[in-house]
């Protein structure tokens, strides 16, 4: 159990990862004209916007998820830490599927809402460590 921590982190990095590629792709009939439309425009100005924006907010947020899972690394994690890192993971994915591809912001707001209440609940983990309780 003291490594379970590890997959959903790599995860995390493997949906950053992939925005990445995402970005590439949408930005290339701009930069190197690959995709462009017949009058010279790209195609994926709209939604390029969004994955940029997106992949900005995997580095908001998400650096107090990894910082929580690496202190809590070293120590033995509860299932339940490991359930809070991977709703945490999934909510990542849900708030980059609506913002890229909705731009619906209340839904967002609600996806956020679980990500965070996750990660506060990975500090409470945390804390509890740091006290030496039995709970972690």
């Amino acid at each position: 159990m003291s490594q379970a921590l590890i997959p959903p982190m790599v995860a995390h990095v493997a949906l950053a990862g992939f925005l990445y590629v995402l970005l590439t792709v949408a930005r290339a009939p701009a930069v190197w004209g690959i995709g462009r439309r017949t009058d010279g425009s790209n195609p994926w100005t709209a939604v390029e916007k969004r994955i940029s924006a997106n992949l900005s907010n995997q580095f908001e947020w998400p650096l107090f998820f990894h910082v929580a899972c690496l202190i809590l690394l070293q120590f033995q994690p509860s299932s339940a830490a490991v359930a809070l890192a991977w709703i945490f993971v999934i909510g990542r994915l849900l708030h980059s599927a609506v913002q890229i591809l909705t731009g619906n912001v209340r839904l967002r707001g609600v996806v956020f809402t679980v990500n965070f209440l996750a990660v506060i609940g990975l500090w409470i983990y945390v804390f509890m460590a740091a006290g030496n309780s039995p709970v972690v």
